[in-house]
């Protein structure tokens, strides 16, 4: 730390407090594909598990046709 006058110069490394390793993008990146996956697997199993209705029969959760 430098001080000249009024301003206070600081190197790069105790302006940014802490150190420039890229633990944190790693853990981020890890943790999105955690949570993509779960999501995923939730997903898929529940659309494999739940009844499936008859393709020949009437649609339903649709309003009736008019005629």
């Amino acid at each position: 730390m430098e001080r000249r006058g009024d301003e206070i110069h600081l190197e790069t490394e105790e302006a940014r407090s802490g150190e420039m390793s890229n633990v944190v993008r790693y853990v981020l990146v890890i943790a999105l594909v955690l949570a993509i996956a779960a999501l995923s697997i939730i997903w898929i199993t529940g659309a494999a598990t739940s009844p499936q209705g008859d393709r020949t029969g009437v649609v339903t959760n649709q309003a009736t046709p008019r005629t």
